[in-house]
């Protein structure tokens, strides 16, 4: 943007330049950033970002978080896991074989029981199972085995 155009230079010759003559045009008038926010500002923090001050919960010391690491899929996507071809051969042929699918492999531990499976038997390998997921892959049909 030119000089021309700017504010500084249309208030030229304004003592104030439209800052007004009694509150005075100060640096910090009210502290920087968020100084103030249990005194004089503490309506504003109240009102718009409530449980900003203050602990919640207990402390956990040398929190390591891969030892909670456990990444999920659930059984909507599970036939993602298998490609088209196989699965459409296994639904021809009727007779029961089931593709293996090792979701370990793919980097999930846990599976989950969202979603609906297709009335076609499938082994699921996985660290963890949910009570859900069991049921319902063994409602069509296929296998749920642990694996270290």
């Amino acid at each position: 943007m030119p000089t021309r155009f700017s504010k500084h230079r249309k208030s030229r010759g304004d003592v104030c330049a439209g800052y007004g003559r009694v509150g005075k045009h100060r640096k910090h008038p009210g502290g920087r950033g968020n100084a103030g926010g249990l005194t004089h500002h503490r309506i504003n923090f109240d009102k718009y970002h409530p449980g900003y001050f203050g602990k919640l919960g207990m402390r956990h010391f040398h929190l390591l978080r891969n030892q909670y690491h456990c990444p999920t899929v659930s059984l909507e996507k599970i036939w993602t896991l298998v490609p088209e071809t196989i699965r459409k051969s296994l639904a021809a042929k009727n007779d029961g074989t089931a593709p293996v699918v090792d979701v370990t492999q793919k980097g999930f531990f846990k599976v989950l029981g969202h979603g609906i499976l297709p009335k076609q038997p499938i082994i699921v390998k996985a660290r963890y199972f949910s009570k859900i997921a069991e049921k319902k892959i063994k409602a069509v049909g296929g296998a749920c085995i642990l694996v270290a």
